[in-house]
């Protein structure tokens, strides 16, 4: 197989190739069978295959090394051909909505498709190409400005994903110091962080006025291609969260201030700190981490063995922390190749075992689809995606020995904890997004406020005594890659980390069927809209209040009845 270093990249001659799409568009129109213009469909999905391919290379490298000249250079190119783009992808949609064949064509592919591109229709219009090309480089700037952090700690200088082992060190004053030097690196980054945001959402508004909506909100929704849930059904969600989760949370954390001694609510340092003895970490370096993850793979089945292997022969992970390296994680498809990609930063943190769950069950999903017809549907939406992720986590619960060693019991309990304690957190992200773009006015300082009120809301635990001013004056949010980069994509999260809890009790009880729910969902692909593909895998929509409050009462009940004896 092709690996990873050897594939090509080029890029593409951009009028040659608004021609081909434009030659697509004319051609669809023009056919005078159904055999004909699926002919020209196959072709035009080659040509978006193809072309995302050559995106998704230039960024994955750029991603790699931040400091490249060379891929830097392609991923500004792509900044301005995007959009530019999009304006030919925007009429292939109108020709394939009002073509004679609509019916021929939803009959083979389903009419998702067709649902899709009407929601694309409603977020593109020439008027706002320059916007978006803005909107991408400032979202460059943004991620190479978190790249090229050096923070000096404790005689060394370290990138924010390497600092974050310090960050939940054992050692009260050096975790703290660890937050506060974190923390420091921001401040001092402030006035760049305002103003980038602030240009964003200033462009996003105009954007969306320019299409003719009130502002961004309906507009960010119909970028994220919700198409089977309002802002009404997230803002019901939300409520359920505070009634049932954030009481859940909470007595998550008293019990934790309990075990470390520390009087209720905590700082965020001390917050991050679940066991006086450390939090559990891996018990081998990266390579083993894989190891293991090849042993999981290869057990759990037929069909995660033959991925995960494809996944190492092909080096398709690229996981060390390393200087000039961009932040976080992510998973992709490279589309040509048939084959996705992990990009990560391990730190020594149990966030590197489950970079190889969670980006992983979103590889997964991409390797079990990607032989499907049209590219869109290998994926689904995003919260549909989210759920292959967040519950392969809990799908390595077996193997977590392997990973964890002396530590496995702690991880479990922890695990599982995180999970409900995320929610509320991302639930936040979600209102603080809401509340700015409906008032795109606001201040940078009146932005931080808002924050720190929903902070007294969703995460009341947070101690605000301003130990570190970053955090406690209401700044955190700007650490959250999302909220400058993809708006509206984080309740995501916590609508898929709902289902995955489902998963999660689903394996308490009989892990092979809960596997075959599972695999349920993930062969469906993005053939569905989310709460479709949840119903034909037997599982319950979590815009359900129902279903939030019966996995938060099952995971209540397994934490208080978890034996912490012998774990300080």
């Amino acid at each position: 197989m092709v690996k990873f270093s050897q594939m090509e990249y080029q890029r593409p001659d951009l009028e040659h190739l608004k021609g081909e799409m434009a030659q697509q568009v004319e051609k669809l129109k023009a056919a005078d069978s159904y055999d004909v213009a699926r002919q020209v469909f196959v072709e035009m999905d080659r040509i978006n295959r193809h072309t995302d391919t050559m995106s998704t290379l230039a960024n994955i490298r750029h991603s790699i090394d931040t400091r490249d000249t060379f891929y830097d250079e392609e991923v500004k190119f792509w900044n301005a051909a995007g959009p530019q783009l999009q304006e030919y992808q925007q009429a292939w949609n109108q020709a394939m909505l009002h073509s004679p064949f609509r019916g021929d064509f939803s009959q083979e592919f389903g009419d998702l498709m067709f649902v899709n591109a009407e929601i694309a229709l409603k977020t593109f219009s020439p008027d706002i190409i320059e916007l978006m090309q803005k909107e991408n480089d400032l979202t460059q700037e943004y991620e190479k400005l978190l790249a090229s952090a050096q923070i000096p700690f404790e005689g060394g200088v370290y990138t924010l994903s390497q600092m974050t082992p310090f960050k939940s060190d054992a050692d009260d004053i050096r975790r703290l110091n660890a937050w506060k030097a974190e923390g420091q690196w921001y401040k001092d980054n402030q006035e760049a962080l305002d103003s980038l945001y602030d240009q964003l959402v200033h462009l996003r508004d105009e954007m969306g006025k320019k299409l003719g909506y009130e502002g961004y909100t309906t507009l960010g929704y119909y970028r994220m291609g919700r198409n089977c849930y309002t802002k009404e059904d997230v803002e019901k969600f939300r409520q359920a969260v505070v009634k049932y989760l954030v009481p859940v949370a909470d007595g998550i954390y008293k019990e934790q201030a309990k075990r470390l001694g520390k009087e209720y609510p905590m700082s965020f340092a001390d917050n991050a700190l679940e066991f006086r003895s450390g939090n559990p970490r891996p018990c081998g370096s990266a390579q083993d981490i894989l190891e293991q993850g090849k042993k999981f793979y290869d057990q759990l089945s037929p069909e995660t063995s033959e991925f995960f292997r494809t996944m190492l022969d092909g080096e398709l992970l690229d996981v060390l922390s390393t200087e000039g390296k961009a932040g976080g994680g992510y998973c992709t498809s490279i589309l040509d190749y048939q084959v996705p990609f992990i990009f990560a930063n391990f730190n020594g943190t149990q966030g590197d075992v489950e970079v190889v769950t969670h980006e992983a069950g979103h590889a997964f999903d991409a390797w079990l689809n990607r032989d499907r017809i049209p590219a869109e549907y290998i994926w689904p939406s995003m919260e549909a995606c989210e759920v292959h992720s967040m519950s392969m986590e809990f799908f390595a619960w077996p193997w977590a020995h392997g990973f964890f060693g002396e530590d496995t019991r702690k991880f479990h309990y922890s695990h599982l904890s995180s999970a409900l304690t995320f929610i509320p957190y991302g639930t936040m992200v979600d209102h603080f997004q809401h509340e700015v773009y409906a008032h795109p006015e606001m201040t940078p300082a009146q932005r931080h406020q808002k924050w720190k009120e929903l902070l007294g809301v969703y995460m009341p635990w947070m101690k605000l005594d301003g130990e570190i001013p970053f955090y406690s004056e209401g700044e955190g949010w700007q650490r959250q890659h999302h909220i400058y980069s993809s708006p509206f994509y984080y309740i995501d999260y916590c609508l898929a980390q709902t289902v995955a809890l489902q998963f999660w009790d689903k394996i308490q009880e009989d892990l092979g069927e809960a596997w075959e729910h599972y695999m349920a969902y993930t062969r469906q692909g993005g053939s569905q809209v989310f709460t479709t593909l949840l119903e034909r895998a037997g599982l319950d929509s979590p815009f359900e209040e129902s279903c939030l409050q019966r996995v938060c009462a099952s995971a209540k009940n397994w934490l208080e009845h978890f034996d912490m004896s012998g774990i300080a």
